[in-house]
């Protein structure tokens, strides 16, 4: 497996851009349950960006969240909300249905609630407060915190609405938008987005990236052609965030993490901020106040040092804060 390339394809190294909406979609989509780990991810992937243009493109709308590759909350350009939510979201949701039933939310509950959580954005977007709101009204009270958020997400695994840049500190929801286009259709158009921004991958990979039943994943990538080899680009280094697609994107981690240190890039289940270096995980890192702190699985290789305090640097910049590097002895 060839991870320089791989780093090409992502926009981690090479030719980076300065528009966050491009960098999403270079990936199809970015996980972010963590909103603040998916602008770090926009900024390892452009050039010249700072923090608050990933916040205007959420707030103009231009990105969005929603539940889409293997179930899980990504923020995706708003023109891709519906087709991969279509895709991807009745068999993600159709494996949460137990979930819902033990929250008391049986068939005509949820069909009942998305219906009412349908309309009322359909006004426009609405906090989580208004929304629970106008369930109530309509005789459906949601106590439970978890059930609540079992219905917008199959509210949103259906289509009926993305989550918005939050409103006087509150989660956020719009209109979903409908998608009638073809499942072979749908199937061709995620495959090829995903080798082109996530290649050279296998159909392993691109089931366990999107949550796609072996078979389906198989059948869609089966039969292309392995994109054209990039230029080898200069060394690289960037430091990247948690969750980042980088590390989510393959059935694997092999190559990309030494096997010695996978278990120090996990914690809960969810990556952890990495060093890469040509594609490679050499070490996590962390910030406290100003201070980068880096620690190494091993002594960095030469030539790293300056461009590590160079990435620290411009992380400095698109955070607009000034920050040093300290390596972990």
């Amino acid at each position: 497996m060839d991870v320089v390339a791989r780093t090409v394809a992502q926009g981690l190294a090479g030719p980076r851009g300065g528009d966050p909406v491009a960098a999403v979609r270079r990936v199809v989509g970015q996980p972010a349950r963590d909103v603040f780990a998916a602008a770090l991810a926009v900024r390892a992937r452009t050039a010249g960006l700072v923090l608050s243009d990933v916040d205007d493109a959420l707030t103009s709308g231009a990105l969005v969240r929603t539940w889409a590759m293997r179930g899980a909350l990504h923020v995706v350009a708003a023109e891709d909300a519906a087709w991969l939510t279509a895709l991807l979201g009745p068999r993600a949701s159709a494996e949460l249905r137990d979930r819902r039933r033990a929250l008391g939310l049986d068939d005509s509950r949820v069909a009942h609630g998305v219906k009412v959580l349908a309309e009322s954005v359909g006004a426009g977007p609405r906090t989580r407060a208004e929304l629970l709101s106008d369930l109530a009204a309509s005789g459906m009270a949601v106590d439970d915190s978890r059930a609540f958020a079992q219905l917008v997400v199959h509210a949103a695994m259906t289509g009926e609405l993305v989550r918005v840049a939050d409103r006087d500190g509150e989660p956020a929801f719009a209109r979903g938008q409908g998608c009638a286009e073809d499942e072979a259709v749908l199937l061709d158009r995620l495959a090829g987005r995903y080798l082109d921004g996530y290649g050279p991958a296998g159909w392993e990979d691109f089931a366990a990236w999107s949550g796609l039943p072996t078979g389906k994943a198989k059948a869609a990538v089966s039969g292309r052609f392995p994109p054209a080899a990039p230029a080898e680009p200069p060394r690289t280094v960037r430091l990247l965030g948690n969750a980042d697609a980088f590390l989510v994107g393959y059935r694997s981690r092999v190559g990309i993490v030494p096997a010695a240190f996978d278990g120090r890039v996990v914690d809960g289940g969810v990556t952890l901020p990495v060093v890469l270096v040509d594609g490679g995980v050499v070490g996590t890192w962390g910030t406290e106040g100003g201070v980068v702190e880096v620690a190494p699985f091993a002594i960095l290789p030469r030539g790293v040092g300056a461009l590590l305090r160079a990435e620290v640097a411009d992380l400095g910049r698109f955070l607009g804060v000034e920050m040093v590097l300290r390596e972990r002895a």
